[in-house]
């Protein structure tokens, strides 16, 4: 009985419901039942204590002068041999004399004159004893012997209040069978329209308010694993208890949403701190060779018999070395990096540096770069953006992939510069989008995910946004950096 009780609220509540409305059409059927039984046989006492009373004055003369033909006549007369029997047709009419003995019967051969009531069976035993121990205030009798086929009526025979005997009216209780029956198939036929009606109804409500409670268990067993969603505002939009319930439980779901965003922040905040605090221990060690080397590129470019190719190579190494510089300055300081503009041959130099990777993978490279001479943008820090968002995607790209870049003015705006970087590797999962820009959350196997971190700390201090999404079964980065005080739309 216990798996009964542990079934889901969905089919727990219309079963129960549904049981306990066949119960009660069961017991209202069963009390009409009993009430329909009980006006039949009161109509037969109706019926039959009219019959006795004319019976009784008719025969009281016959029983005075012993007239037995005369009074067989007259309890024969109600008998109605080849008429259909109704509940109030009396099956049998005896007349007792005095001596409580047979005076005249309505079925000679099975009550012959003369008997002795004890003599005709046990319920006329019985009957023989309530006569004897009725009063005035009893009469007419009525008997219903238990176990018995018959119901008796009886009524003394006075004659000028002298009591000549009694008249005894025996009514068949199997002439009730068919109607009762045909009232029970009635209630029965109406029970089952009810039936029809109400469980279709109740099988609706009861599934309709036991959803709601069922998505709400399914969302509080993820409560130790994550944060579950709300429930929607349509599922139940009314404000009963239940209604309540699902109104505290979004309630609940927002609280621990803002909780489980401090705690993310609180994380972050730490994380940062530990990489600010490492960051610049390892700036100031980056920052002396790096100023030597610097110096030793200015020294060389000063000579005036170098070869135009090693000239071009350090003009390629000193830009590099300003990206490197600029790229730890950028990380130290909360302010706008001051640099030289972004020109021409800062594309070209990225595009050299890559190239290893691109030919080691066997990577196609779009390359889609429309600018003029200048742009106001620091140059090192646009280098390092790209730098690190091409060799990302050529990383994520499939062996033999596709990797495109695309450089412009953002939809025709003049102060704002666009980049989008897209590749054909693995798409990005939501997790992996919602934590992509965070320190130590790489997308790809082997990756420390401090890239796209810095990538995104330099385009938050220049002002710009970054995004990522899948777009047509590729990877796409956006980055939208203001080129004056004005800021970009957000990408």
């Amino acid at each position: 009985m216990r798996w009964l009780f542990n079934l889901s609220f969905r089919r727990k509540i219309p079963l129960w419901t549904s049981f306990l409305i066949g119960v009660s059409i069961f017991a209202v059927g069963a009390a009409l039942m009993a009430r329909a039984y009980d006006d039949m046989k009161r109509a037969v006492v109706v019926s039959a204590d009219n019959l006795a009373h004319t019976l009784a004055n008719t025969v009281a003369p016959t029983l005075l002068h012993e007239d037995v033909w005369r009074a067989f006549e007259i309890v024969r007369s109600p008998i109605r041999a080849k008429a259909p029997k109704t509940p109030v047709d009396v099956d049998a009419v005896v007349v007792l004399g005095r001596d409580r003995t047979v005076f005249v019967s309505s079925h000679p051969a099975a009550m012959p004159m003369l008997s002795e009531l004890a003599a005709l069976g046990a319920d006329w035993r019985q009957l023989g004893a309530e006569i004897d121990e009725a009063t005035n205030e009893k009469w007419p009798l009525v008997l219903e012997p238990v176990g018995s086929n018959y119901l008796y009526l009886t009524l003394p025979v006075v004659h000028k209040d002298a009591q000549l005997g009694h008249l005894i009216l025996r009514y068949s209780k199997s002439v009730f069978h068919p109607w009762f029956i045909d009232t029970i198939w009635q209630a029965l036929g109406i029970g089952l329209l009810v039936l029809a009606v109400l469980i279709p109804i109740n099988w609706y409500w009861g599934s309709r308010m036991a959803t709601p409670l069922v998505d709400l268990a399914q969302r509080m067993e993820l409560m130790p694993e994550k944060v579950p969603d709300p429930l929607p505002p349509e599922v139940y939009p009314y404000h009963d208890e239940l209604g309540q319930l699902f109104q505290a439980y979004d309630r609940m779901v927002l609280a621990l949403r803002d909780k489980a965003a401090l705690e993310n922040e609180a994380i972050k905040s730490e994380r940062l701190a530990a990489i600010g605090q490492l960051t610049a221990g390892i700036a100031h060690e980056i920052n002396n060779p790096l100023a030597g080397l610097i110096t030793v590129v200015d020294t060389l470019k000063l000579r005036r018999d170098l070869d135009p190719r090693v000239l071009r190579n350090l003009d390629l190494i000193d830009r590099g070395l300003m990206q490197i510089r600029d790229t730890v300055a950028a990380l130290l300081v909360q302010t706008k990096v001051q640099a030289r503009p972004l020109n021409q041959h800062d594309l070209e130099d990225i595009h050299t540096l890559i190239q290893p990777q691109v030919g080691k993978r066997r990577i196609k490279l779009d390359w889609s770069a429309t600018m003029p001479a200048e742009l106001p943008a620091p140059a090192s820090l646009v280098r390092q953006i790209l730098i690190n968002l091409l060799l990302n995607a050529v990383e994520a790209a499939a062996e033999g992939g596709h990797v495109s870049l695309w450089l412009g003015r953002k939809d025709g705006e003049e102060t704002c510069l666009s980049i989008v970087v897209r590749n054909d590797g693995i798409l990005l999962g939501d997790e992996q989008l919602a934590h992509l820009f965070e320190p130590f959350a790489s997308a790809r196997a082997g990756g420390h995910g401090l890239g796209l971190w810095v990538t995104y700390q330099i385009v938050t201090q220049l002002d710009g946004c970054i995004a990522a999404r899948n777009v047509n079964g590729e990877v796409e980065f956006v980055v939208n950096l203001p080129l004056g005080d004005i800021p970009c739309s957000t990408a």
